[in-house]
């Protein structure tokens, strides 16, 4: 018994005539029989009575008929199924996320995301970029958030959104009093920064800019443990506005007045082969994030928290 004889059959119990059940079907009458036969004949029972008024069901038909319809019902589901996979619009979605962005830009990309394809499966794997690019490579995700640049010639990189960085300090920080931090202000600071060279360099080049070398403390793991040690009164650490969501206790933020914009990207990146639709449907999302919410993002942030200029820090290997 087979999905074709399955509807020549649902076809034929649902007209009650075999003539009717022919038209429908666009077939002569003579075929339309010869496989309810042997449709009877394979399954060993009588489905219908031949009568005069047409065909009536036996019991043993209307047993059949109840789960034929139930099973062009699920073979109906699994097709739309399908079909909504292929346009994107159900399914599973891997993504890779490592850093600060998890704590603001990369909820809202994922919140916008679900909103329009709320049949899809979002699934999450927090790890650093060394395990990142190998996942995409061999299929464990499909697209990774981080703030780093991959200089990997299968990898397309495209921007998120560009956060402000902010000083992150104890509340009883004699610099927490102000609204505003001069960069210059930082020179005799102890400057807590994450494992990332990037960071490093970006923190030693606006310091540079403000006529100052800084004092660096020993690389933390990540930018959470600095915050955390800057919360301990430790030092001083510059972060990106996402970490403004993060409620440390006894941490507190400000935005900087410097001569140049100190702002960290946000990325996202994955195999530039990878046609899925699900990865196209994202994209699309993350685009309209860059050009729509992402703006309205940085705009808010900026208007209290960052001021002008061109510095900005590209996360290689985590944060």
């Amino acid at each position: 018994m087979d999905l074709r004889q399955l509807n020549y059959f649902v076809a034929v119990a649902e007209t009650r005539h075999l003539g009717r059940a022919a038209e429908k079907l666009h077939l002569s009458q003579p075929p339309l029989t010869r496989q309810i036969q042997q449709l009877e004949a394979e399954l060993g029972v009588q489905l219908f009575k031949r009568t005069s008024r047409g065909m009536e069901l036996t019991q043993a038909g209307e047993e059949l008929l109840r789960d034929a319809q139930n099973i062009r019902s699920l073979v109906a589901q699994a097709a739309e199924r399908a079909q909504r996979a292929g346009r994107g619009q159900a399914g599973r979605l891997d993504i890779g996320v490592y850093g600060s962005a998890i704590f603001g830009l990369v909820p809202q990309v994922l919140e916008a995301f679900h909103a329009a394809h709320p049949e899809v499966d979002l699934v999450l794997h927090h790890a650093q970029t060394p395990q990142q690019l190998p996942a995409l490579r061999q299929g464990r995700v499909s697209l990774v958030f981080e703030r780093m640049l991959p200089d990997e010639v299968d990898i397309e990189v495209e921007l998120v959104a560009r956060e402000p960085l902010l000083l992150g300090m104890a509340e009883g920080h004699p610099l927490a009093a102000h609204d505003r931090i001069d960069v210059a202000a930082l020179r005799d600071e102890t400057m807590l920064i994450g494992s990332s060279p990037s960071i490093a360099a970006m923190t030693l080049q606006l310091c540079r800019d403000h006529g100052f070398e800084p004092r660096l403390a020993p690389p933390a793991s990540d930018v959470v443990t600095a915050t955390l040690l800057a919360a301990a009164g430790l030092g001083i650490t510059l972060v990106p506005g996402s970490m403004t969501n993060v409620r440390f206790p006894g941490i507190t933020y400000r935005p900087l007045h410097s001569r140049v914009e100190a702002f960290m990207d946000l990325h996202c990146f994955y195999l530039q082969d990878n046609d899925s639709p699900l990865l196209t449907a994202m994209l699309e999302t993350v685009r309209a994030f860059r050009s729509g919410a992402g703006a309205a993002f940085h705009g808010r942030e900026a208007a209290h928290l960052a001021t002008p200029g061109k510095l900005r820090a590209n996360e290689r290997g985590g944060e």
